[in-house]
């Protein structure tokens, strides 16, 4: 009887000992199997960490995409409420990866098939794409398409005479093309300075524009003369071509040039009563769509750049993973 049942013990080379599981047609990888679910545990593993990877390079760049787009266009402009509500969506999502993770964590010292490693990678990915989102989007904002809203919002004057015009009676003014006998009068062209350079020099016109009643277009820059002499070199200041202004939106520059014309009339006993501050080009619209170009450009090589980063952090985590979880792959 004793050999009868060792002999039922042994079958085709496998030795099973007493009280071992498959004695009793128990199936061990389908019990381990059972216990295991979602794509980042141990289970079925060559597919489900394919799984697990694929979230892992997408997800985190969606998020990028997102956040980088409702940052950087139109919607920041017209209605940032609606715009940061979807950045602290996004942000929720990603607190929302984060608690599984730490779940997985919590549970990992319970189930020794858990295998929390893909999420917490998940998590830690993700907000950093939401951060890079949100600055990247504000930069491209604030330097591209900001300045592209705020002079597309305003009206475009031809034909201004500076000597015939007052600044009170282009306050909405975004783009101007000056007549072509306007030009620049270097000669009373001032300088500022406060931590940078700040330049400024009259537009002038008409038959007799050394002796206009009002200076109130003026053409400025930055760093751009010396500021103890009438040395103004800002723009397109020395092309012939150049009779146009684009206007200058930055708030945080207007006093600072608004002190500069108030040293010219000190200087040269004028009078700016509307003074609007203009950069002096050939073609401000086409300056202005190179700011669009700029910021589209910008997007384009932002969300393929943090693609080609994810993957790379992607196939980092895989080869480390491999290496540190025994048989995962």
């Amino acid at each position: 009887m004793h050999q009868s049942l060792a002999s039922s013990i042994v079958k085709d080379g496998t030795n099973y000992q007493y009280g071992h599981p498959g004695m009793y047609g128990s199936n061990i990888h389908a019990t381990q199997s059972m216990q295991q679910k979602g794509p980042f545990l141990r289970g079925e593993r060559q597919r489900l960490n394919i799984v697990a990877i694929l979230i892992s390079l997408f997800l985190p760049w969606l998020i990028f995409c997102l956040v980088f787009w409702v940052m950087s266009f139109s919607l920041h402009y017209k209605n940032p409420f609606v715009c940061y509500v979807i950045m602290f969506l996004a942000l929720a999502a990603v607190l929302v990866i984060a608690y599984f993770a730490f779940e997985a964590i919590r549970k990992k010292t319970k189930d020794k098939f858990h295998e929390p490693t893909w999420l917490f990678f998940l998590f830690i990915t993700s907000f950093l794409a939401w951060l890079l989102g949100v600055i990247a989007g504000d930069i491209n904002f604030y330097h591209y398409m900001e300045p592209y809203y705020d002079v597309s919002n305003l009206n475009t004057y031809d034909s201004v005479d500076p000597s015939r015009m007052r600044g009170e009676q282009l306050m909405d003014a975004g783009r101007v093309m000056f007549a072509p006998s306007s030009q620049l009068d270097l000669s009373r062209s001032m300088g500022f300075k406060n931590l940078e350079l700040y330049c400024v020099a009259p537009i002038v016109g008409g038959s007799d524009p050394r002796h206009m009643p009002t200076y109130d277009f003026w053409a400025v820059g930055m760093n751009c003369c010396s500021g103890n002499r009438a040395d103004f070199h800002c723009g397109d200041f020395n092309k012939n071509h150049a009779s146009a202004g684009l206007r200058l939106m930055r708030d945080d520059q207007r006093a600072f040039y608004r002190l500069a014309v108030q040293q010219a009339e000190a200087a040269y006993n004028i009078r700016a009563d509307h003074p609007l501050f203009f950069y002096w080009m050939h073609d401000p619209i086409e300056e202005v769509n190179a700011w669009m170009d700029e910021g589209v450009k910008n997007y384009m090589l932002g969300i393929m750049t943090h693609f080609i980063f994810q993957l790379f952090l992607v196939c980092a985590a895989s080869i480390a993973f491999s290496k540190l979880v025994g048989g995962l792959y």
